[in-house]
């Protein structure tokens, strides 16, 4: 615990950096493919103490965030082709198949519930590669829910300032599940309609 610690603590020295941008997008980026620090512990304090400029920190966590999520699915694209043999030859393609077939159904939610939930990111943009996902559809559904998870960051801190981070940070847990319902009602909607 004491490495996570120190990089916690160093993380939240860097939003007093007059660089505190570039280590934002730096963050961002990294922590979608294989950081395991988030960039809400940079983008939190930053707008706190820049709340006009919180959307834009927010936008630039967003970007830098979907183009570290590119890299991740790089990184499991690739990993395919050194795994496959090892699948065949272990008798699990036949069980990665179905895995791929039922992620390509319904991948979409999976990673929008990881771009904006405290579920590590990184996972699904490996798994995405590594299962083929369009990679267009990759990249709009991380896009919106990269984008809902910190503007919304950035909105609440803009609207009611230090208060409302005590709140994020307590009921951070109880607002995902919130939003995981929703969004189930939501697909049970759609399929049900088309």
């Amino acid at each position: 615990m004491k490495i996570f610690t120190g990089l916690y603590d160093r993380t939240l020295s860097w939003a007093r950096h007059p660089h505190a941008e570039r280590y934002l997008c730096i963050l961002s980026f990294a922590e979608s493919s294989f950081f395991p620090v988030p960039p809400d512990l940079l983008l939190v304090p930053m707008t706190l103490a820049k709340p006009a400029s919180g959307w834009h920190f927010a936008l630039l966590t967003t970007v830098a965030s979907v183009g570290g999520g590119m890299l991740g699915y790089a990184i499991g694209w690739f990993l395919l082709d050194a795994i496959q043999p090892v699948l065949v030859s272990l008798g699990y393609w036949d069980e990665y198949l179905r895995a791929t077939e039922w992620f390509l159904k319904w991948g979409f939610l999976a990673v929008l519930i990881a771009g904006f939930s405290p579920i590590p990111y990184k996972i699904f943009t490996i798994a995405s590669g590594v299962t083929g996902m369009d990679p267009v559809a990759f990249a709009l559904t991380s896009l919106v829910g990269r984008g809902l998870r910190f503007f919304i960051v950035a909105g609440l801190l803009w609207k009611f300032g230090d208060p409302i981070r005590g709140f994020i940070e307590k009921y951070l847990g109880v607002l995902f599940v919130a939003f995981c319902v929703l969004l189930a009602f939501v697909a049970a909607a759609i399929k049900f309609l088309f």
